[in-house]
């Protein structure tokens, strides 16, 4: 398989992916706020508004929960926290908004596991 084609399964699979959680968080009441936003800090796969809370969600897709969680390094965790920081300062209480990171996997079965607050957890 040539490299072009490749890169296009996995971004497939990955927008599948975020469809799955995005599905899972709006069942559970969030509100989707955005999909794939970038700043100038990087992306954040999903930002949801859960009352006056906004959830940024970084979505890791692999055969087990485990390595998919193993996907996320430290630079990513910084890169993710620099974007939510600067998506923040777009909202009316700025960085007096409550937030967290999650971490939202989804296996080869297309079962969607979440941990909230995530960041420091790998």
């Amino acid at each position: 398989m040539n490299k072009s084609l490749t890169g296009t399964i996995a971004n497939l699979a990955g927008q599948s992916a975020e469809m799955q959680v995005a599905a899972d968080y709006e069942r559970r009441g969030h509100h989707l706020a955005a999909r794939r936003w970038r700043g100038k800090a990087g992306e954040v796969d999903l930002i949801f508004n859960s009352g006056s809370e906004v959830v940024f969600v970084e979505v890791k897709k692999a055969r087990h929960f485990s390595d998919a969680a193993l996907r996320i390094s430290s630079r990513q965790q910084q890169r993710i926290c620099l974007a939510a920081e600067e998506y923040l300062g777009t909202q009316p209480n700025g960085l007096l908004t409550p937030m967290r990171v999650d971490a939202a996997f989804v296996n080869g079965h297309g079962e969607v596991q979440v941990l909230e607050n995530a960041i420091g957890h790998f």
